[in-house]
């Protein structure tokens, strides 16, 4: 894991570069937590919805499940934009940030497939009942 913001000096150029850096790891971890996030909603989420029914309904929720998530992840990396102009000047800080935001966004898309799997298994007994 680089961090490169943290060793430069306090230049407008390099105030710029951390800027780009920060920007460009939070947005990697965007497009990463989005796979993630979908290969989980197909291959847990998927599963546990089948067990319901052998119609449309997995693939309609999967779409929706996963259409759902872009504007969450769209609103975490606007406002990691702002933090990051905020922070900008305080390497330290921009860094702690920075790893704060990529934490919250590897929950969302690690946590998120599992909390609803888990959600539709708990319906699933309870419909059986």
């Amino acid at each position: 894991m680089t961090r490169p913001f943290t060793a430069m000096q306090d230049s407008a150029g390099d105030r710029t570069l951390r800027l780009e850096a920060a920007h460009k790891q939070i947005s990697n971890a965007v497009a990463f937590g989005l796979m993630v996030y979908t290969a989980l909603q197909i291959f847990l989420t998927m599963r546990a919805l089948e067990e319901l029914d052998n119609t449309l309904l997995p693939i309609m929720a999967l779409v929706v499940l996963v259409g759902a998530i872009i504007p969450l992840y769209r609103r975490l990396e606007k406002r990691w934009d702002a933090t990051a102009a905020i922070l900008a000047d305080d390497p330290p800080a921009l860094s702690a940030a920075l790893t704060r935001t990529r934490l919250t966004i590897w929950a969302i898309s690690i946590g998120l497939p599992l909390l609803v799997t888990v959600a539709i298994k708990g319906l699933v007994v309870l419909i059986a009942r």
